[in-house]
This record gives structure tokens, sequence and C-alpha cells, in this order.
């Protein structure tokens, strides 16, 4: 093989001590032979024209290719590593010294990858509207009301990450407009006057000066930001208007105020562009809104506002006794219970699961709802107490209140009230033993191994498997045995399939290590007089019995779930999706996680430090990824 210059000179500086040989041999010949294994065993199916699981290889001719895309590259790796790719049952496999021989070319690029000469990117612009929930609790936090006008409003899209409060998918459609003028009089209406009333006409202080300050302080806080002396004035006009029609000073007030509640710079997280060429900081204000939109789904509180005013939330130590005091706020509930429910999809739960009435009447309303609140209870208590985010994927105590714990079998738990309890075993502890998650990833009158399979792939380990081709067929809608097979073996014989094989090899596993849970999350020993089989072998080898080992094989890839959730909350706490530029943020953060232990915390704090939760560039400044 022929060497160019600078792979001579490589060479040679690793000779001299300059670079380790491992290094030089992994970046000057080694991927020579790597590449060549790709081409042999990839390229037919992960080429321009197929890109099979939105992989295309064929723009990657050299290393740099590679180390510009790092994602892509992880993701060649774990299908490499766990043996999903090549498949099987199509195309012939590598040799295992080859297999090997790509796996560590591509740990040691990754590894070596220097992500501070990535170009900083802090992600596209798009205005963001308040979501329902955002709604809600603006209007809670600035009047007073806890009415929820917004349930009444058109449903949010998902969009980025799975999350409603993504820009992109924010839309303003025309009869949202008209329940936004609805909602405001609605909530003026019923908002406490504390809140809304800075000043009032007396001895010394005139309508138009007691309406004036009003505007002033209500529009501040309205806005999130301070109010322009033009803002006020058009809102005097409105004031005068109704004044002049007779109306009374309340009246008038809030006539004018309606038109802040329908504003676009209430019902928008406006961020202004600045006269920058490139990307820049945010206001202290708009870094305000961002926090306290990400932790509180909603508007910043006096505090908050107070610290933008001085200019100090950019400051490193404010900003992380914030995100402390914060968090400790009951108001991060919201955080709890916006994340973590449509992370977890454990919202389906109110609105697509039903369990057959007919084999499950004891799956009841309190039960349904019980359900739902325990993974949010335990997300919340991962947060609050700082724990590791790997309690998880395996903990030895959850959150019941006397209807669920009946459900799993506890013991002295009275009363609706969730609280803390241990577990007398380990199968029930983590996300995997929840009722919600192996409800929603029931059918309705049996368990299915592939859609927990396909929630553990997708949601925890962010490695969604691709859909199922056309002609994949199904199974039975019970799990009756038939012909003599039960409905595993049935569906061991459905994976025998040339076009299922490959995505079941990853799938029933993971499903099969939870078989002791039904439908509806109870613990059984056996199915329809069978003992239960809740072993499997992974892809790549390793064999478990039961959810306590699966959850050690899941606990061993770690870093996978790890930066999943870190992309993820990434995601929520933008309102975009993960672009190619994140890269370098995710890694950082990932890497910060791994020194602390994965505390909680460190993941939050260092999302809202990170470069593109605090920069912006102007819509001007849009690029072509």
């Amino acid at each position: 093989m022929r060497l160019s210059l600078f792979q001579i000179l490589v060479s040679a500086a690793a000779l001299a001590g300059g670079l380790p040989a491992v290094a030089a041999e992994t970046n000057v010949i080694a991927f020579q032979k790597v590449h060549s294994l790709i081409e042999a065993h990839c390229f037919k199916c992960h080429d321009a024209d197929n890109a099979k699981g939105d992989l295309d290889l064929t723009p990657f001719k050299t290393q740099q290719d590679y180390e510009r895309d790092p994602r892509r590259l992880e993701k060649l790796l774990r299908f490499v590593r766990e043996r999903e790719m090549p498949p099987p049952a199509k195309r012939p496999q590598p040799r295992e010294d080859e297999r090997q021989r790509l796996i560590d070319w591509g740990e040691h690029t990754l590894a070596h990858i220097d992500y501070d000469k990535f170009p900083k990117d802090p992600g596209r612009i798009t205005v963001h509207r308040l979501s329902r929930l955002e709604y809600n609790n603006t209007v809670r936090d600035l009047l007073g009301v806890t009415n929820n006008p917004a349930d009444k409003f058109p449903a949010d899209g998902g969009g980025g990450g799975g999350f409603d409060n993504n820009a992109d998918t924010l839309f303003v459609p025309p009869i949202l407009m008209e329940k936004y003028l609805e909602a405001a009089g609605e909530v003026l209406d019923a908002a406490t006057p504390e809140k809304i009333f800075a000043a009032r006409p007396g001895w010394f202080t005139s309508q138009r000066a007691a309406a004036r300050k009003t505007f002033e302080h209500f529009t501040a806080r309205a806005f999130r930001r301070p109010v322009e002396a033009s803002e006020v004035e058009s809102l005097m006009k409105l004031f005068e208007r109704a004044n002049q029609r007779g109306e009374s000073f309340e009246a008038a007030v809030k006539f004018a105020l309606k038109a802040v509640l329908v504003s676009p710079n209430f019902l928008f997280r406006v961020e202004r562009d600045q006269p920058f060429a490139e990307p820049y900081r945010i206001t202290d204000y708009e870094l305000a809104n961002r926090l306290s939109y990400f932790l509180w789904s909603s508007m910043p509180d006096a505090e908050l506002f107070e610290v933008a005013a001085r200019s100090k939330l950019r400051n490193r130590e404010v900003m992380e006794a914030q995100v402390k005091r914060m968090l400790r706020d009951p108001k991060a509930r919201a955080f709890a219970d916006n994340f973590a429910g449509q992370w977890l999809r454990v919202r389906e739960l109110k609105t697509t699961v039903q369990p057959d009435p007919r084999r499950f009447n004891m799956f009841t309303p309190e039960l349904r709802e019980a359900m739902y609140a325990e993974p949010i209870e335990f997300f919340a208590s991962v947060i609050r107490e700082n724990a590791s985010l790997l309690q998880l994927l395996d903990a030895d105590h959850t959150f019941v209140n006397e209807t669920l714990a009946k459900h799993y079998g506890l013991t002295n738990v009275t009363g609706t009230e969730f609280r803390r309890v241990a577990l007398p075993h380990k199968e029930r502890g983590g996300v995997l033993g929840m009722g919600a998650i192996l409800t929603l990833t029931s059918y309705p009158q049996r368990t299915s191994p592939v859609l927990r399979g396909k929630w553990v792939l997708e949601e925890l380990l962010g490695a969604p498997p691709p859909p199922p081709p056309p002609n994949a067929g199904g199974l039975p809608a019970e799990d009756a045995p038939r012909n003599g097979l039960t409905f595993r073996k049935r569906l061991e014989e459905h994976r025998k399939k040339v076009e299922c094989a490959g995505c079941h090899s990853r799938l029933d596993p993971l499903g099969f290590g939870l078989e002791n849970f039904d439908a509806i999350g109870r613990w059984r020993t056996e199915i329809r007089g069978e003992p239960v089989d809740a072993s499997g072998v992974m892809p790549s080898g390793e064999k478990f019995n039961g959810a306590a080992e699966l959850k050690g094989i899941l606990l061993a890839r770690k870093d996978e779930f790890v930066r999943n959730v870190t992309e993820r909350m990434l995601s929520y706490a933008l309102g975009r999706g993960i672009e190619f530029y994140d890269t370098p943020t995710i890694k950082k953060i990932t890497d910060k996680l791994k020194q602390d232990d994965y505390r909680s915390s460190t993941l939050v704090m260092e999302i809202a430090k990170s470069y593109p939760f605090q920069y912006r560039r102007n819509a001007a400044q849009e690029k072509n990824p």
C-alpha cells in the first residue's frame, strides 16, 4: 500500500516518540483497513439509494469525514458491536478479528476527537409560542388564576425529541386567536386584584397616573422584560377610549390589558435580534425566561426578574444558585410532569391506553391515575434529592399510594397520598418495573415483548429500530397457546422470517426479560398455565433471566442511557430537536456527568450553562446543515 507524505510523517513521529504508536496506526493505516471492511459489508444497505436505518455511509471516505460526524460513527459502532449489522440472514459476516478491528478503530477515533475545533452554532431560530401547559402556568403566576383556560385550546403537536414545547410545531391556527381573546377576558375577570392593579385613583393619584403605573408594572411582568414607553402609551390610548365611553376605572384598565394578553410579546417567548454578525449571548431577561420555562414551564418569579435586572444571571455562581433554588421550588413539579411524562410516554396512559375491561376489570380510573403518578413522583425525587440518573434504571424503592401498593402486592400503605416505600425484590425497581410503562407497552389482552423491547431501545437507549416491513405480518391479540405452541414459541417462529429476524433479535430479548409482568404490570409466574420464560439472549451473546438481570445489562450500557437522557433533556430545554452541531455540547455534558457520578443536578446545571442555552444567532444567520 502506497503511503502519502502525511502518513509517512505521522508514522515517523510515532517512532520518534512524538505520537503513541497506537494513535499512528489508528489514524494512518487502520482506517484504510477499516474502510475496506465498511465498503464490503455496509455499503450495499447504507448508500445514498438505500440508507437503511437512516444511515448513508457513502459520503465518508476519510478519517476526517468520520471525525466531523461522531454521531454517525457512534451509530455505526452500535450496529457492529451488537451484531445487528450486517444482518446475519442477508449478508456475509465479517470475521471476529475484523469486527473487533472496526470497533477498536471507532472507539479510538471517538476518544480522540477534538470537539473544541467544531464550529459553534447555538441552533435555529423559531419564535416560541407558549404551549398549553406553559400558558396555563403563566397566567396562574401572572394573575393568580387556576382555571386552566388553555385546556380549551387546540392540542399542541409533538416535535423534535418528542416534546410538545418544540417551537417548530407550535403553530397559531385562526381558531387559536379566537381562544386567546376569549381566555384573556376570562382570566382578567377571575384574577386577584393584588395581581392586576399596581395603583388606584385617590386624593393624590389621578386615574391616568394609576392606570399608567398599573400598565408599567403589569406589562413588564406579562412581557417578561422591561416595558417600553411606546407600549405603555398604546395601552393608555385604549384606557382613555374606554374611559370616555363611561367605563369604570377597573373596566377601562382591564379593557387595555386584554391587548397585553393577546400580544405576541405575551403569547410568544420573544428574543430580539441583536446587531451582531456572529452568534451572541442572550440578555439576562431572555436567559431568565429560558431558565424558568425549562424548570417551571412558566414565567420567571420576582427573584429571577430582580437578578436579571441587575445583569447578574450570566454570572456562573449566581446561575448555579438560581438553578438550585428553582429545583427546590414546588413549581419544579412541572418539570417532572412535562419532561418525564413525555420522555417516558406515560401521558399515553391517560389518552390511548385501554386494557381489556373484561380481562382486566381491576384496571380502575384510580389505578390509572396512580400508575401515571408513580414515574412522575419518582423522577421528581431523583431531581429533588440530586440522586444518580441511574436510579431510573434500577432502584430499591419507588413511590406508591394504597391503590398502587395493593396492585404491586405491597403492604402497610394506606390512603391516597404517595409516599416512598422500599421494594422487597429487585425486579420492580426503576422505570421498567412501573405499572405505567408495562401497561402502555402492552396490548389490551396481552403483553407485547416487541412493544416493550422497542420502548427500551427508543426511550432508554436512544436507539430506535426501523419500522417493520409491510409484509411483516402480525400475531394474535391474545396469548392463549395454539397448535401446542405458547405465545413465546409463536413469536420465535415469527422471528425466523428473513425480513423480520434483524429487528426482532434486538427487540424480543428485551421484552422477554419483562414477561413476569402482565399487561397491567402485575407480577406473575405463569401464563395460561405455563411457567413464565423470562430469559433472553442479546445480539451480542449476553444472556439473562428476568427483569433484575436485564437491568444489569442495561446498566452496563449506562453511557448510552446517559447520552440519551442528555439529548432528550437538552432538546426539551431548547425547545427544538437535536442537531449535528450540538454534539460538542452533548459530549461535554456527558463527560461532566460521568465525573459527578451521574448526579441529576449536574445534568440540569450543565444544560443551563451550555452554549446553545445561553447563545443565539439572528434569523438572517440561518445555516443549512
